[in-house]
């Protein structure tokens, strides 16, 4: 039996568009992405669905079916800008949410009408006002991280001295680090802020420390004020582990006011199936840019991970494109960059970019120089 038929709605008309990936044959695409309009909306038997505003315009939309490749197909679906209570929450479960559980559908991309994107702040500082703070106009942005885990606070802030005396622009926290026995997060957070203001304070220059705040839910934000309190200047966060909306509250806090760096560790459950999850074009790119990361670390394509030269020039695209208000913000290529593998990856990805070297700088004799080296190379090319 239909429910009774609600009044008008009164809804905006205003609706935002997914873009997906469905394997399978035609009439098998077709009946999946008209049973995700429902599953993803109202969730509820369609013979019985109330007519009106409820069936004609709360559900999806699919705008668009047309053939990929092989078994690929790529659809088009719109929502509502309701569905999501302008939240990023609700946002994420109307894009993928009861359909993650279904096999042979993958998101691919989405875009934002106005009303729903003025949700959103998106980076602090974005591109321009980080190469702004950094005092670099044009080059790459040269980036590392202390390590690895075990080391003392003293040894792991001597590290950080280091590098920025070298040259460098970011010195992060590597992302492991935490709260452990042997560099406790506020002895290790406070050696090392002081350890690259003490350098930047000799070379003149404007490194930034982005120390790992990926806590405890009850720690978060204490964990963050402490860092700013202390000098650092910026936060690095997993937001697959610490929440994607908790990062984005921690991006928006004006009282804390400090870039955010979202490292990718366990991203790998929403993209390491092919044919299911997130994109690295939304993964790595739009979803970090909508939460208010001003720099977004994606697997490299030479190295220990499983990207493509594909996903990272998706993922740097996805950093740059338009998006109404939100700032673009730095896709940083991790894992597999070395000082021999800089030349080839500065063909694929030029100059407005984040380069993260980790334990390839310490191959050398001397970690300074291994940086000043890593300085050269972006300085020259």
């Amino acid at each position: 039996m239909k429910p009774e038929a609600p009044f008008n709605l009164q809804l905006s008309g205003e609706r935002f568009h997914v873009l997906y990936s469905i394997w399978g044959s035609e009439a098998e695409v077709t009946a999946c992405a008209k049973a995700m309009t429902i599953e993803e909306t109202v969730e509820y038997p369609e013979d019985v669905l109330p007519d009106g505003d409820i069936r004609e315009k709360m559900t999806g939309q699919v705008e668009d079916i047309s053939h990929a490749e092989d078994q690929r197909w790529s659809v088009e679906i719109s929502y509502a800008v309701e569905t999501t209570s302008f939240e990023l929450l609700q946002f994420l479960n109307v894009v993928y949410g009861n359909i993650s559980m279904i096999t042979n559908i993958r998101a691919e991309s989405f875009t934002l009408p106005p009303s729903l994107a003025r949700c959103f702040k998106g980076p602090r500082l974005g591109k321009n006002g980080l190469r702004k703070q950094l005092g670099v106009p044009e080059r790459a942005i040269t980036a590392t991280a202390t390590k690895p885990m075990g080391l003392s606070s003293k040894v792991l802030a001597k590290m950080a001295y280091d590098y920025a005396l070298g040259g460098l622009d970011i010195v992060k926290d590597d992302h492991g680090l935490s709260d452990q026995r042997f560099a406790p997060y506020q002895e290790r957070v406070r050696q090392c802020a002081d350890a690259v203001a003490e350098a930047n304070a000799k070379t003149g220059g404007k490194c930034i420390y982005f120390p790992s705040v990926t806590a405890p839910a009850d720690q978060v934000k204490e964990r963050a004020y402490f860092a700013k309190e202390v000098g650092a200047g910026g936060l690095c966060i997993i937001p697959s582990l610490i929440g994607w909306d908790t990062t984005r509250m921690l991006a928006e806090d004006d009282a804390l006011g400090l870039p955010i760096i979202c490292h990718p560790s366990f991203h790998g459950a929403y993209s390491m199936y092919r044919r299911g999850g997130f994109s690295a074009h939304i993964l790595y790119a739009l979803l970090p840019r909508l939460i208010g990361a001003d720099i977004s670390i994606f697997p490299n394509y030479i190295g220990r991970f499983s990207g493509t030269l594909e996903d990272c020039q998706s993922t740097l695209r996805g950093c740059a494109d338009p998006m109404g208000h939100i700032k673009s913000c730095f896709g940083a290529a991790g894992g597999g960059v070395t000082l021999n593998t800089l030349p080839e990856l500065s063909t694929q990805y030029g100059h407005d970019i984040v380069y993260l070297i980790g334990g390839g700088l310490h191959h050398g004799d001397s970690l300074v120089e291994s940086c000043r080296a890593f300085r050269h190379f972006v300085d020259t090319h």
